[in-house]
């Protein structure tokens, strides 16, 4: 596990129809603001502040198909030539990340054929290569 260290983040919160909003800064866009989406908001400003992903090459809640099904991936990063290169599947702070979180991301795997899944739940993150078919466990996520 990777424990996450977030940088200094001021989200821009409301209140649209009784409900609490975020601002998205990479959908630039008001999203309503639940337990996943904290985190996912969180996990974006790790990733543009402290890896220093660009966000111009960060997807967020895209559709993707799936055989027959919809499905919508969290968090995509791309590489320099804009393929797919990380899936991050993010959860709220109460579920425990397992093998059934990492199956999610291996699913949408199927469709998107990136080296590297994450999966977080805000206070761990689990980072796995996919060398050979084979997923490989890492110490901290991939430099881009």
């Amino acid at each position: 596990m990777i424990k996450i260290e977030y940088p200094e983040y001021q989200p821009k919160i409301k209140e649209e129809d009784n409900k609490e909003v975020i601002f998205d800064e990479v959908r630039r866009r008001w999203v309503v603001l639940t337990p996943e989406e904290w985190v996912r908001q969180n996990f974006l400003q790790y990733l543009i502040r402290v890896r220093k992903y660009p966000a111009s090459l960060i997807a967020v809640e895209k559709e993707i198909k799936l055989g027959e099904l919809k499905k919508r991936f969290d968090i995509v990063v791309h590489d320099r030539n804009t393929k797919p290169w990380m899936i991050v599947e993010c959860k709220e702070m109460s579920v425990p990340l397992n093998r059934s979180v990492l199956d999610q991301a291996l699913r949408y795997n199927i469709t998107l054929q990136v080296p590297y899944l994450v999966i977080t739940n805000g206070k761990f993150c689990m980072a796995t290569a996919i060398e050979n078919n084979e997923l490989k466990e890492m110490d901290e996520l991939p430099e881009l």
